[in-house]
């Protein structure tokens, strides 16, 4: 367990509460970044100078290297920055008996009710009409989906909460009818020109934080799957130089199945890593020959062992928080672990004195994916999916623990550095 006169999520949480939306979780990774000495590229110039240690951001996802000057193979650590949650709706809300209320959508497979009376912000991104675009992180509370009072449900306790995605879910933002909410919008983010378009989240503002009386626990939001973009994202700034490319791919949109330009399903990676490949004067044959030789792994949060729902878990194969990422095996290729992608792992763990665990789902309970197949399918790159374990896997606000992702890391590092 974690000694309480130190805090090993001080970075994790850091990370956190910086990054509400995808837009501000690969700020946040740039930032780190930038001050070990990465190198911003852009994708619509010519690569004629590609540095050993690079990036290129696209939206929501980010692709960093460090390479050397004639790479034979890679190494990838994939993972992805968005989560399940609510969207705004183009507009500016709708007026229901007296109250404000927002349009929101909700985006992938959310757990609804843990949205319920939290005080939520709103982050994400602004498009402005001259063409530039600026984040917005409000992290005051702004809105709330309020819960029905039981006096007007009796019942809600035998019969379960059912909760209509278009009735139930709009948040109250305010009471004053002349608000307009495009232009609260524009002066909350300081925008210095009218806002033609926007892209935003609402979060839950209260910030990560360690509990339990042991301080062994981590509860925050968006741990799936933050948790691994930070660790990605530590682990290739500390991985020393190698013979190989060493690479993280943070996408977008993992969460609603990752079909988009900044998805793991899209070109974003090949292309990134061909042109990295080609720096070194690589032509087409030695590209596809390192694609061969290369590896992933695809980092993405697994289900710890829940103590009031033991029977959903596999008995042999049920992490438990704090004992070390969880390797995630499927047969049926929802994971892209193979005996040899595992050891590999398993190999870079040991290394870094970081204990694994392994997960395989009940076959009663079948489980998700990730973008490790996807992977995998797209480049012919064998990946091996591994996770740090948690409960409430998309909630509003989740929970792992405190040692778990510095391990992630830890392991992480090994594994690029080869």
């Amino acid at each position: 367990m974690a000694d309480p006169s130190e805090d090993p999520t001080a970075g994790l949480r850091a990370y956190l509460d910086a990054s509400p939306s995808p837009w501000h979780a690969v700020e946040s990774s740039v930032a780190a970044l930038d001050t070990a000495g990465f190198i911003a590229l852009d994708e619509r110039a010519a690569w004629t100078d590609v540095p050993a240690a690079g990036y290129v951001s696209r939206g929501g996802a980010l692709i960093a290297w460090r390479r050397p000057t004639t790479p034979r193979s890679a190494r990838i650590v994939g993972a992805h920055t968005d989560s399940p949650g609510l969207r705004l709706k183009p507009g500016g809300g709708t007026s229901r008996s007296g109250w404000r209320q927002l349009g929101v959508e909700v985006y992938g497979g959310v757990l609804l009710n843990s949205w319920l009376d939290r005080d939520l912000g709103l982050a994400g991104r602004l498009l402005l009409a001259d063409g530039s675009s600026v984040l917005l992180r409000i992290d005051e509370p702004v809105a709330r989906v309020p819960q029905l009072a039981i006096h007007l449900d009796r019942d809600v306790n035998e019969r379960g909460l059912v909760l209509d995605r278009q009735l139930h879910l709009a948040p109250v933002w305010a009471t004053d009818p002349a608000l307009d909410l495009s232009e609260w919008l524009e002066e909350a983010a300081g925008a210095e020109a009218p806002m033609a378009w926007w892209e935003l989240c609402l979060f839950d503002v209260q910030p990560a934080a360690v509990l339990g009386a042991d301080r062994s626990l981590l509860a925050s939001g968006r741990l799936d799957n933050l948790v691994s973009c930070w660790a990605a994202t530590t682990a290739l700034v500390g991985a020393e130089s190698t013979e190989h490319v060493a690479m993280i791919a943070l996408f977008d949109h993992e969460e609603v199945g990752s079909a988009s330009t900044t998805g793991a399903s899209g070109p974003f990676l090949s292309t990134v890593l061909e042109r990295v490949s080609a720096a070194g004067g690589a032509g087409r044959d030695e590209f596809h020959r390192l694609l061969a030789a290369s590896s992933c792994v695809s980092a993405d949060n697994a289900h710890a062992v829940h103590p009031n729902y033991a029977e959903r878990h596999d008995p042999e194969h049920a992490p438990m928080v704090n004992a070390g990422p969880a390797i995630k095996l499927n047969a049926n290729q929802r994971y892209a672990t193979s005996a040899d992608t595992a050891r590999e792992f398993e190999l870079a763990a040991a290394r870094a004195g970081c204990p694994v665990q392994r997960f395989v789902s009940r076959n009663s309970v079948p489980c998700g994916s990730t973008i490790g197949p996807l992977t995998a399918t797209r480049l012919g790159i064998a990946a091996v999916d591994v996770g740090v374990p948690q409960l409430s896997m998309h909630s509003a606000r989740e929970l792992c623990g405190v040692l778990d992702p510095g391990w992630l890391a830890a392991a992480l590092t090994e594994y690029l550095a080869g």
